[in-house]
């Protein structure tokens, strides 16, 4: 069995009097696919929240390769490894592809202000392996036509996939994707699986997904946790999942959500 990368033991998060998340534990393995589904106000994302520090817990805690991540500023969380996309696409829209990614780099940057005034061999150095690794993530996701591009002037299948090679310019061990599917059409979808596929295999990275989209769920996913007014409601395969009658009945009720999920079924 993979050893565990992350772990999340009784998470608890309370905004006022709303409990949005509730005793929620899992642990991700490395190197595998790991989703989160379940309806709107589930708490999916403010999982997502949590592991980004963006949130803290109200109980609970998040160990990430042995550390506790409630004991690590929000600033840093990125240099410990864990990247992040968003459902609602954060790129500047001014700047180029190229220029996009190379602002991903920034966190592994770890020379001096006056290195970097005197421009000295060290910063040379630096700038160009930045510039190697930006080059192998443009090349890895096919985006070389695009390179000089202005990021506003894109489709939004190809934004998403530069949020996407922004956050691998980080060189994280653990990439956090909320709902990658999210605004694209069906052969955009393909190919986000795709990439997310050779993401894990050709590049090693564990992925923690929040998605709506089941085929695209049963598709990449090693396991899968769903969720219900922040709570688990079940734990496993996506094929276990999906036959969970809890999860089907109990959450989804008469959704499409549901409908699609006894399809994939």
């Amino acid at each position: 069995m993979s050893e565990t990368l992350l772990s999340a033991h009784n998470l608890s998060v309370r905004f006022g009097g709303v409990l949005a998340v509730n005793q929620v534990s899992f642990d991700i393995r490395r190197g595998e696919v790991f989703t989160l589904i379940g309806p709107n106000g589930a708490g999916k994302t403010t999982v997502f929240n949590l592991i980004s520090r963006i949130y803290t817990p109200t109980s609970g805690h998040i160990v990430f390769e042995g550390q506790k991540l409630s004991e690590v500023p929000a600033h840093q969380v990125a240099r410990l490894g864990i990247a992040r996309t968003f459902q609602n696409i954060e790129l500047f829209e001014h700047a180029s592809v190229l220029q996009n990614l190379l602002i991903g780099r920034h966190v592994h940057n770890r020379l001096g202000i006056w290195s970097q005034m005197l421009f000295t061999p060290s910063v040379r150095a630096a700038e160009r392996a930045t510039r190697e690794k930006v080059e192998e993530v443009i090349d890895f996701l096919d985006l070389q036509h695009y390179r000089d591009t202005l990021v506003g002037g894109l489709p939004y299948g190809v934004r998403k996939v530069v949020e996407l090679a922004r956050a691998l310019c980080t060189e994280p061990k653990l990439l956090l994707l909320d709902e990658p599917s999210s605004g694209l059409n069906v052969e955009e979808t393909s190919d986000m699986a795709f990439w997310i596929q050779d993401i894990q295999q050709d590049l090693g990275i564990t992925v923690l997904m929040v998605e709506h989209d089941m085929s695209l769920v049963s598709k990449v996913s090693n396991r899968v946790l769903a969720m219900n007014q922040g709570e688990v409601l079940g734990l496993g395969s996506p094929a276990e999942v999906q036959a969970n009658p809890a999860v089907v009945e109990a959450y989804l009720g008469g959704s499409d959500e549901a409908s699609q999920l006894r399809r994939e079924a």
